[in-house]
């Protein structure tokens, strides 16, 4: 029977992360999540990066903006600090796994770019050189 930390403790991804080091000998990863800034968030896991920038795509919500969201109500940051957090961190195109998405998926990059292409929000994001940033930045 599988048995999850959050059948036991309340989902606090921070304080979890803390817990877990302090009792089970869990190590972060020696670089923060590609999309965000921790470094204890998705590090087994090379398709989840994939599922945040597509939601950053379509709804304009980044990995950043979901992981500062919870750690402000769960007061481990503060607004000010979330928000500095989002707009460094929120648009960055996570490419490390990127090939082998591609390769799950059965895609080819330009057919992948294709696609997002078409769900981007215009009104929202706007492009800059290789990358899309947002037009209007949180505040």
């Amino acid at each position: 029977m599988m048995r999850c930390l959050s059948y036991y403790l309340k989902w606090d991804p921070q304080e979890n992360y803390y817990y877990a080091s302090n009792n089970t000998g869990f190590m972060p990863s020696s670089e923060r999540t590609e999309d965000t800034y921790s470094k204890y968030s998705s590090i087994n896991d090379k398709i989840d990066a994939s599922h945040y920038y597509k939601t950053l795509i379509k709804f304009v919500i980044g990995r950043a903006t979901y992981d500062a969201t919870q750690e402000i109500r769960n007061n481990n940051i503060t607004r000010e600090e979330g928000v500095r957090l989002v707009n460094k961190y929120d648009t960055k195109f996570p490419a490390k796994y990127f090939k082998e998405f591609l390769d799950c998926i059965n895609l080819t990059e330009e057919n992948f770019w294709q696609i997002i292409n078409n769900f981007r929000s215009p009104h929202l994001l706007k492009p800059d050189r290789n990358d899309w940033i947002l037009k209007h930045q949180v505040k």
